[in-house]
C-alpha cells in the first residue's frame, strides 16, 4: 500500500506535469510547420549524436531485465542497437517530412444561404502515452504528437526507464533548439504505478486523450480506469487465411514472415487458417515452413492425424496472443469458414487473406471488420511507418475516428469555420 506522503508527492508531481503540458499546448497548437520541423530535425540529430549514451543506458535496462528472467521476445522489444537508434532518428526525420495536418481543410461546402463552411484539422491538445518495454516509443510518440501540434506526457515502463530518459533528453534539446516549450514533451520521472493512475484520472482536465501501448494487462487497466477517451487495442489476435486459390510458394513466404519476422509485435500472426479443399497440397508445406523457421505449431486433431508430431491445440489457443514463436493452425471450409472463425475469435486488429480468386478477396474485405485487412501480404505490415505515416503512436481497434495505425492525422480533431456575409437566421 502506498504511504500517504509518497502518494501526495506523486500526485503533486503529476499535477505539475499536467499544468505544464496544458500551458505548452497553447503555443504548440499555433506553432508553424517550419518551427515543428526544425525541432524534429534537431531531435533526430541529437539522438544520432547521443547514440553512445543511449546505448549505455540501454545496457543497464537490458542487464536488469535479463536478471529478472523475462522472455526472449521481451528482451527483443527492449534492445537498442546502433542500427535501431539510427532507425529511430530516421523515423523522426520521416515525420518531419510529412505534411503538417494542422489547419488542413478536410472538407468545404456552400449553403444555399451563402454561408461557406470548412471542416479543419486542429490539435487534440494534450496526449498521455503509457507504454512498456519499447524505448523507441519515447521518440515515436514525442515526434508524432509534436507534428500534430499536441503536447504529450510520456510514461514508459520501469524496464526501459534509463533508455527512455536518455532518448527524452534528446527530444527536449530539439525543442529548445527550435524555440518551442520544453514541456511540450514530458517524461514521467517516476516508475511508481500511482503515476499511471494519476494520468488515467485526466490530471484535473489536463489530458485530452490516453494512448496505451503495451501488453494486455496494461491496456485492460487503461480501458477500465481511464476517465478520458482512449485510443488502443487490447491485443493482436491476427489471422492468416490461405484459400484454395492461393499460390503455394507465395503463401509459404507470407505465412513464415507474418509469424516469424518479429514474433513479439502486435501485427505478428497468431492463427493460420487453411482451406480444407487444399489440405492435401498446401497444409504440410506451410507447416514445415513454419517449423523450419523455429516455430512451434499447435494444431487440431484433424491436422494431427495428417502430421502426428504437432502439439495439440486447445480452445484457449484460438484466443491467445502468443507474442512468441508459436502459432495455432486449423482447417476451415473455404472463405465462409475463415470468416466465421475470424469473426468469432479476432481482436479486430489485423487479418490477411492469401488468394488469387477476386470473389474470395472481396468477401474477406467486406465481411470482416478488423481495423487492418491485407491481401497477399504479411500481417507484419500493420504499422504506421509501412503505411507511409512516418510512424505510429499505436494501433487502435475501436470505432472512433482513430482506427488502425494512429499517425499524425489521427492525432488531430477538427473544428468548423463558417464564413458569412451578414446572414442572420430567420
Amino acid at each position: 500500500m502506498l504511504d500517504q506522503a509518497k502518494k501526495t508527492d506523486i500526485d503533486s508531481l503529476m499535477a505539475e506535469i499536467g499544468r505544464n503540458a496544458r500551458a505548452a499546448a497553447r503555443p504548440l497548437a499555433i506553432a508553424t510547420a517550419e518551427q515543428k520541423n526544425r525541432a524534429l530535425e534537431a531531435m533526430a540529430a541529437q539522438i544520432f549524436a547521443g547514440r553512445d549514451a543511449i546505448l549505455a543506458a540501454n545496457e543497464i535496462d537490458l542487464a536488469n531485465a535479463k536478471e529478472s528472467g523475462v522472455a526472449a521476445s521481451f528482451i527483443d522489444r527492449l534492445t537498442l542497437t546502433a542500427e535501431r537508434i539510427e532507425g529511430i532518428a530516421a523515423a523522426i526525420r520521416d515525420i518531419a517530412d510529412l505534411k503538417d495536418p494542422v489547419g488542413d481543410v478536410i472538407a468545404e461546402w456552400n449553403r444555399p444561404n451563402g454561408l461557406h463552411i470548412e471542416r479543419v484539422r486542429t490539435p487534440l491538445g494534450v496526449i498521455g502515452v503509457i507504454y512498456e518495454s519499447r524505448p523507441n516509443v519515447t521518440a515515436d510518440a514525442g515526434a508524432l504528437c509534436l507534428k500534430a501540434g499536441n503536447a504529450v506526457i510520456l510514461r514508459g515502463g520501469s524496464d526501459s526507464v534509463n533508455s527512455s530518459q536518455a532518448i527524452h533528453s534528446c527530444l527536449v534539446a530539439g525543442l529548445k533548439a527550435a524555440g518551442l516549450p520544453e514541456h511540450a514533451i514530458q517524461y514521467v520521472p517516476v516508475t511508481d504505478r500511482a503515476a499511471v493512475g494519476a494520468m488515467l484520472s485526466g490530471l484535473n482536465g489536463a489530458i485530452d486523450v490516453i494512448v496505451p501501448r503495451g501488453g494486455k494487462s496494461l491496456v485492460a487497466r487503461v480501458q477500465g480506469e481511464a476517465r478520458v477517451p482512449v485510443f488502443a487495442h487490447l491485443e493482436g489476435l491476427c489471422h492468416i487465411y490461405v484459400d484454395k486459390s492461393a499460390d503455394l510458394e507465395m503463401a509459404k513466404r507470407i505465412v513464415v514472415n507474418a509469424k516469424m519476422r518479429r514474433t513479439g509485435i502486435c501485427g505478428a500472426a497468431e492463427t493460420l487458417l487453411v482451406d480444407r479443399a487444399v489440405a492435401d497440397t498446401h497444409l504440410a508445406p506451410l507447416v514445415e515452413g513454419l517449423r523450419a523457421a523455429g516455430c512451434e505449431v499447435r494444431a487440431t486433431e484433424e491436422i494431427r492425424a495428417r502430421i502426428p508430431d504437432l502439439v495439440a491445440a486447445t480452445e484457449t489457443d484460438w484466443s491467445t496472443e502468443y507474442l512468441d514463436a508459436i502459432i495455432s493452425v486449423t482447417l476451415v471450409d473455404g472463405i465462409s469458414g475463415a470468416i466465421e472463425h475470424i469473426n468469432r475469435w479476432s481482436s479486430a486488429h489485423t487479418e490477411a487473406v492469401i488468394a488469387e480468386d477476386p470473389a474470395v478477396v472481396e468477401r474477406f474485405f467486406t465481411e470482416i471488420d478488423s481495423a487492418i485487412l491485407l491481401h497477399n501480404a504479411s500481417t507484419q505490415f500493420a504499422d504506421g511507418g509501412e503505411f507511409g505515416m512516418g510512424g505510429e503512436i499505436g494501433i487502435a481497434t475501436g470505432k472512433m475516428h482513430a482506427r488502425g495505425p494512429v499517425g499524425v492525422e489521427q492525432l488531430t480533431s477538427f473544428k468548423y469555420r463558417v464564413r458569412g456575409t451578414g446572414q442572420v437566421r430567420p
